[in-house]
């Protein structure tokens, strides 16, 4: 793509670099390619020298640390967050399928950090879940994350420390890792979109963190929403027909929402980073819990003035970026928009005969008081009454009678490879955002006669509802099945498994 092109920003791509290119950045920032060497060059000797182990490039250093962020206009004061290398911008990390990721991570905050790469199907010691998979990063700590993603995808960073995963995260602390395919489609920019909410107070600073009534209910709900750390709308330029990848990513501490796209036809070509066959939105819609990653292929206009938009629908509707085309149009003659490819890591096909199956029910949280006869408190047609907790503020939330905390024992148990089929029930008064760490899984049909066409690894579960999830427990480790809203999580709501 020529410098000269105009495209949203973060993380427009251009050009295709050389291999040379390609390892000495990698090699500035830690990610090589796995299996590359240096080379002398030279005649062959008779006998073979001991080749010394290849020298490994010193990580690159992600300092988490408190700073400031303006997302009201002056004289509004600005507000303090914590954030990544000093920037309230999201980092998006990326490397090329096959290279591995080492960063260390520097905890300059006062609280225990972990980071969760929620996606990835990564290794076990490398999930980044504090105190389960890793001793958590103490303040003034550090930890080395080295691993090698095994599928291109856009995923997640997000903190994750059992019992306080919320205030690193309400906070500020995200981001967005992309692993890109050996060939991705050609596009004209590749943009990456991480959505978060904050809880704000009149004078700009963060509510106070650790309230029972939040986390009991629907979790901290943010009072202002922003894009790439800027508040929303955000407001990009293109060129008429540029052919665009939207990688789209729910960082959100609680906010569930439903996206809408208008003034533009929309094409999903990956779901939680796994490749899927290409599909329109149901009435341009997509359901967005946080940690759900998409993946859209949108060719823009031809007209130059058009303007799209992504609406959240959250009250009357969020308008959260728009993009206007500007410029001259692009003219190349390109195919329809397609599939990206398939992952041949994953199974054609999950066998459902032979599984082992369980049930994995989730109790707890808040009710609303009922009047003697079974009806809501409250004035008949009026509002109904608040949600009441009056149990263990620590433990508010259960996994088949149990609530999570460190050293908890797995719920079930099995030998790689086999099939597992989970009947996922919520016996909550809320939607549960559920995620599973270290596979991915079918949506499976009611009567197991089939699944959705698409991989997942994390989905939203309505109140009083059952669903059936299958999977190929492929990865050795014990793995969290877990709350996304991440109040819900410090306070009980995951459990886990175990595959030898």
């Amino acid at each position: 793509m020529p410098p000269s092109r105009p495209v949203p920003p973060t993380d427009s791509r251009a050009g295709s670099p050389s291999r040379r290119t390609l390892l000495a950045t990698a090699a500035a920032f830690g990610l090589v390619p796995d299996g590359a060497r240096a080379q002398a060059p030279g005649a062959t000797p008779a006998a073979p020298a001991p080749v010394p182990p290849p020298v490994q490039p010193d990580p690159a250093a992600l300092p988490a640390a408190p700073g400031t962020a303006r997302f009201r206009p002056e004289p509004a004061p600005e507000t303090p967050v914590w954030c990544f290398d000093g920037k309230a911008l999201p980092p998006v990390i990326r490397v090329k399928l096959g290279q591995a990721v080492r960063l260390k991570v520097e905890n300059r905050t006062d609280k225990p950090l972990s980071l969760h790469w929620h996606g990835v199907r990564n290794v076990n010691a490398m999930d980044g879940v504090g105190g389960v998979t890793q001793a958590p990063i103490a303040p003034g700590g550090e930890f080395l994350y080295v691993f090698t993603p095994p599928d291109a995808g856009s995923y997640l960073i997000r903190p994750l420390v059992v019992g306080g995963a919320s205030e690193p995260s309400g906070r500020g602390l995200a981001g967005m890792l992309v692993v890109e395919e050996t060939s991705p489609p050609a596009v004209d920019a590749d943009v990456s979109v991480v959505l978060q909410d904050w809880r704000l107070q009149d004078d700009g600073t963060l509510m106070p963190f650790g309230q029972t009534a939040l986390a009991a209910t629907h979790g901290r709900l943010g009072n202002l929403v922003t894009v790439n750390g800027k508040s929303v709308p955000g407001a990009f330029e293109a060129r008429p027909g540029a052919r665009v990848r939207l990688r789209l990513g729910n960082a959100c501490n609680a906010r569930a929402t439903r996206l809408r796209f208008e003034g533009v036809k929309v094409y999903v070509a990956a779901v939680d980073g796994q490749p899927t066959d290409t599909f329109e939105p149901l009435r341009a819609t997509l359901p967005f819990p946080p940690g759900t990653r998409y993946d859209l292929m949108v060719d823009l206009p031809e007209e130059e003035g058009a303007r799209c938009t992504i609406e959240a629908l959250v009250g009357k509707g969020l308008t959260l970026a728009s993009v206007t085309t500007k410029g001259a149009r692009i003219t190349e003659k390109r195919p329809p928009i397609g599939p990206i490819g398939e992952n041949k890591r994953l199974p054609a096909e999950i066998k459902l005969q032979n599984a082992l199956r369980r049930d994995v029910v989730i109790t707890g949280g808040a009710f609303v008081p009922k009047t003697k006869d079974g009806a809501k408190d409250g004035i008949k047609d009026g509002p109904a009454a608040d949600p009441v907790y009056t149990g263990d503020p620590q433990k508010i939330w259960s996994v088949n009678g149990a609530s999570g905390v460190t050293g908890l024992q797995p719920i079930f148990s099995v030998k790689r490879g086999q099939v597992v089929v989970l009947a996922l029930r919520n016996e909550t008064a809320f939607p549960q955002a559920l995620h599973l760490h270290g596979h991915c899984f079918r949506l499976l049909h009611p009567l197991d006669d089939g699944w959705e066409p698409y991989w997942l690894d994390t989905f939203q579960l309505l109140e009083g509802r059952t669903a059936r999830i299958g999977f190929l427990a492929d990865n050795p480790g014990r793995w969290l099945i877990s709350a996304t809203v991440l109040e819900r999580f410090d306070t009980g709501l995951w459990t886990l498994f175990e595959v030898t």
